[in-house]
């Protein structure tokens, strides 16, 4: 039963050998055998089956050049392999090559030949019979060529680990180990040059762009990482079609309507050269050539593609090549070519009929068509050299030395079986594998080790998806000036390898838009956005459709395009096109500024009125008008007004922080200062004159050392505040960026509350000053200037009522400039109110700067004070007659004579007449009344000139004197010298 068996399987295997499979094929046998799988055939015939008979294996069609030489590629290096002395000595390869034409079932129609030899040679039936012709194993396979081609083979090939190295298919798909487990490539994968088309389309500053791939393994997934690439840049893809070989016509007239109706003007292609032709050709066919293309490398040196009457569409199309190699003896190789030769190969019989048109006399295309009519024969006398193909353009081998590598790769691992030295190779118990016996996957396994330099230097090394690392070469189509053919320029290159900004290198002084045109073309949504703009967003479009708006004040872009705008430094600002920043003008209450000078004016002049007055005092300090107005504390006076001209020097100028720390303190106690000097003088005057009969208690108040320590305290209080502050909020210089194209420096007060506690307390003072000046504006002008105080401290709240809303509705240099007004015109007040007058007196009008002038001007004062008194009482004693006795009684008569002749006031005769003296003057007053109310009267008046003989101790008089005319038992005499 088990020989029937195993007579059945050699039966089935032998057809299986003889017949499966396609005819035509590339075959040597030799001690070690190699698959390949090349695209001889663009494609096959399109044939519906309907099957009313046995279904018959479709026709291949359109002959490829190209990949008749990469088969050649790998028949030369096998060649190679067997003529060398030092690589698998006293081995052979031999190889079964198939043509997959370029399509999954013709691919899987060779790739079962090569599963079904290998899984008869695993039941070893050498015991049954003696096979003289058998065929060994298939131990490799080269190929294939596309994607979609190679990921049916590798899923079938990954079922018996047969290795699978592929020259041309650069799916990113491939490299997923799990589901394609012997797949290994010659060629880097997809993934690295959508990253490059990427970033070419950047490097151009292209946003709108038109993407098209292929319907396959290797389009979609293309095209796809693409897609990504472009969102990661913030590039636009309008238009995502996918194309086939196989689309009817209107199909790919509607795809054309599409692409020509589109404002892009980038065509990016991810396909292979039968996909994309159909396309071309319908573009060619509307001559449609204002667009730019860039090639993926599955067609960027493409013969379908690369004809010159496709040139006016597609010149100027910069694709992806790989890194061409050279092959030493190819050139001779591929000339070498015959018929008559190459019995091995099948396919040179129809690369000749199809390079010379011509028939053999043998060919089976002959015997199907059974008429020669359209064809002459050929000689084979015809010479290769002389006629120009694809198959013959060997000056970029790209994917035929691909193809070349992977089977000098596969040699390379066989001789590492071979060299093995037992207890140092890959497998169990670092055993090796024996060469005579070998099997697929023992390949496999060395192949995954695999690390050598080939012949022309470069190191081979499969990574850990079995994807070697290469380097992309961009070209560019150009038109020949010699015959009009297809000239593929190389314009640059992108290296996988290298850092990141360095990989893309285009020299642009080489490359031919459209053919002729060294401008790079554009292909954007809008407009470019010039300088000083930026670009905005679009309703509902996509964001590379954009309109331009204008940069805001403050930013700028420098670029065109520019997605953004870029704000100015603070320290600067945006000209008028926003296209750069300048520095902002420094600003601040400068010296060198009108208004800056004109303040410094006014406080210098304010302190020479102020020196002019103080040396007026002192030169006339001895005089009655000085001495009234209490001399020591005008002194004081006078110097704090100094002060408060000088401090508002402090606020022009370029502040530091020292002087922003000295500022405000400085205006502070000196204004505290200056108003507690005029507050203690005024109400010192208002107290003598009020009381009624002076004591102790009031000469303690009048004493010159009280004064000035009511002055201290005053200022200490002032003092502390500004301690405060200072400690727990110093001010500091501050630069204020908020105006536009200015800086203004400033000072920042550190606590607005402590300024307002500075500011208030001095108007807390300013208003008790004002009120003791009120009171006293009735008392003798020589000693007080009630109207004048009254009147500068109006001006001082008018100022300092006003500088509030102003301070702080301005802002920058003019702040520090309204505070200097304020202190200024406060300051001019004071002085013009309290002293320009006395100084008026002391200059110009010395008659009335004298002893005698004063004290008239008391007595007065007195009498006054005992007329309403006198009149008061009277007034009151008569409304209680008049209540109590219904009488009525005489109302006096009052008179009253103060005459003054030079040095004397001399009185009247009249009898009974008081007389107040005065050294050399005499104030004569005449009173009459009824003898009931004389002694009343006399009282009051009594008392009056009391108080004044008090006020008396204040001027330096030698004697007061007071009488009662001819009654010598009222006399009394009143003498005092005052102490300074």
């Amino acid at each position: 039963m088990r020989l029937a068996l195993h007579y059945l399987i050699l039966l089935g295997s032998s057809y299986v050998i003889s017949t499966y499979g396609p005819h035509e094929r590339a075959q040597m046998t030799a001690d070690i055998l190699l698959g390949g799988l090349f695209p001889i055939h663009f494609g096959v015939a399109s044939k519906d089956q309907d099957l009313a008979a046995r279904p018959q294996s479709t026709r291949c069609v359109r002959f490829n050049f190209r990949g008749f030489r990469w088969l050649q590629a790998m028949i030369f290096a096998i060649d190679e392999i067997n003529n060398s002395s030092t690589l698998l000595p006293n081995i052979t390869l031999g190889y079964r090559i198939f043509d997959t034409c370029n399509t999954v079932s013709k691919a899987l129609e060779a790739t079962l030949s090569f599963v079904a030899q290998n899984k008869i040679d695993s039941l070893n039936l050498d015991e049954f019979c003696n096979c003289t012709d058998h065929i060994p194993s298939t131990i490799a396979v080269v190929g294939a060529a596309g994607s979609t081609v190679s990921t049916a083979v590798a899923n079938l090939l990954g079922l018996f680990y047969i290795p699978q190295i592929s020259y041309a298919s650069s799916s990113r798909l491939l490299s997923n180990k799990n589901q394609y487990k012997s797949f290994m490539r010659t060629i880097p994968i997809d993934e690295f040059q959508a990253t490059a088309m990427a970033d070419i389309i950047e490097y151009f500053e292209w946003n709108w762009v038109i993407a098209v791939a292929s319907d396959d393994d290797y389009g979609r997934p293309g095209i796809e990482k693409f897609e990504k690439e472009m969102e990661e840049r913030d590039i636009c893809i309008h238009l995502n079609e996918l194309i086939s070989q196989y689309f009817e016509d209107h199909e790919i007239q509607s795809l054309a309507d599409r692409i020509e109706n589109s404002t892009a003007k980038v065509i990016v292609a991810f396909a292979s050269g039968p996909d994309i032709e159909p396309l071309i050709k319908e573009m060619v066919r509307r001559n449609i050539t204002d667009r730019i293309w860039l090639a993926s490398e599955a067609w960027a040196s493409s013969s379908l593609i690369a004809k010159p009457e496709y040139l006016d569409v597609m010149a100027g199309t910069i694709g992806f090549a790989l890194k061409a190699g050279h092959i030493p003896g190819f050139r001779e190789f591929l000339q070498q070519v015959h018929p008559k030769k190459d019995s091995h190969n099948g396919f040179v019989k129809e690369f000749w009929e199809e390079t010379f048109n011509c028939y053999l006399e043998d060919s089976p295309r002959l015997q199907e068509t059974g008429s020669t009519s359209f064809r002459p024969l050929c000689t084979g006398e015809e010479d290769i050299t002389r006629v120009e193909t694809p198959y013959l353009d060997y000056t970029h081998l790209r994917i035929s030395y691909n193809a070349y590598v992977a089977v000098y790769s596969i040699a390379q691992a066989l001789q590492n079986i071979l060299t093995c030295t037992p207890g140092h190779g890959l497998f169990a118990n670092n055993s090796c594998a024996d060469i005579k016996k070998m099997e697929a996957w023992q390949v496999l396994k060395q192949l995954r080790h695999l690390n050598y330099t080939n012949s022309m230097g470069e190191k081979v090394h499969f990574d850990e998806n079995a994807d070697l690392a290469a380097t992309y070469t961009l070209v560019n189509w150009h038109r020949s000036a010699e015959d009009g053919s297809v000239v593929f320029e190389e314009v640059g290159y992108y290296n996988v390898h290298s850092k990141r900004g360095a990989k893309l290198f285009i020299d642009k002084t080489k490359i031919l838009w459209r053919g002729f045109s060294s401008e790079v073309p554009f292909s954007n949504c809008s407009e470019d956005c010039d300088p000083g703009t930026r670009k905005g967003i679009i309703d509902s479009m996509p964001t590379c459709c954009f309109e331009c708006t204008e940069c805001s004040d403050g930013e700028y872009s420098n670029h065109k395009d520019a997605s953004v705008c870029t704000k100015c430094p603070n320290n600067s600002w945006s000209n008028g096109n926003h296209t750069f920043c300048f520095l902002k003008e420094i600003e601040f209450l400068s010296w060198t500024e009108p208004f800056g000078i004109a303040l410094a004016i006014c406080a210098v002049l304010g302190v020479v009125l102020t020196a002019f007055v103080t040396g007026v005092f002192v030169r006339f300090r001895n005089t009655p008008v000085v001495k009234a107005t209490n001399r020591e504390l005008s002194y004081v006076l006078l110097f704090s007004l100094i002060c408060c001209f000088s401090s508002s020097l402090i606020f022009i100028g370029e502040p530091q922080d020292w002087t922003c720390r000295l500022r405000q303190p400085t205006f502070g106690i000196s204004f505290v200062l200056c108003i507690s000097c005029i507050l203690v003088k005024t109400n010192r005057v208002l107290l003598v004159f009020e009381a009624k009969i002076p004591t102790s208690l009031h000469c303690k108040w009048w004493g010159l050392n009280l004064q000035f320590l009511l002055v201290f305290l005053c200022t200490f209080v002032q003092v502390m505040i500004c301690v405060v502050w200072l400690y727990n909020a110093p001010p500091s210089s501050y630069r204020n960026y908020d105006i536009d194209e200015i800086i203004f420096i400033t000072c920042n007060e550190g606590s607005v509350m402590a300024l307002g506690f500075l500011i208030g307390y001095t108007c807390l003072l300013a208003a008790i000053c004002f009120f003791f000046a009120f009171k006293s504006r009735k008392l003798p002008e020589n000693f007080t200037e009630a109207k004048f105080i009254t009147f500068s401290m109006l001006i001082f709240f008018i100022v300092w009522i006003s500088f509030i809303p102003a301070y702080f509705s301005t802002h920058g240099k003019f702040v520090s400039a309204v505070e200097a007004i304020a202190i200024l015109a406060s300051s001019f007040g004071m002085l013009a109110c309290i002293f320009f007058n006395k100084v008026y007196v002391i200059l110009f009008k010395p008659s009335r700067n004298t002893i005698e002038e004063v004290r008239c001007s008391t007595a007065a004062h007195a009498f006054k004070l005992a007329a309403k008194a006198s009149l008061k009482h009277n007034t009151a004693s008569r409304k209680k007659s008049s209540s109590n006795a219904g009488s009525s009684a005489s109302t006096p008569s009052l008179s009253s004579s103060l005459k003054t002749n030079d040095n004397d006031c001399e009185p009247s005769s009249e009898k009974h007449t008081p007389r107040v003296s005065f050294g050399s003057g005499t104030v004569t007053l005449s009173l009459s009344f009824e003898e009931s109310r004389r002694s009343s009267l006399m009282r009051h008046l009594l008392l009056v000139l009391l108080r004044q003989a008090a006020v008396c101790a204040l001027m330096p008089v030698t004697r007061c004197s007071w009488s009662s005319g001819t009654e010598p038992d009222h006399h009394s005499t009143l003498q005092s010298s005052r102490e300074s």
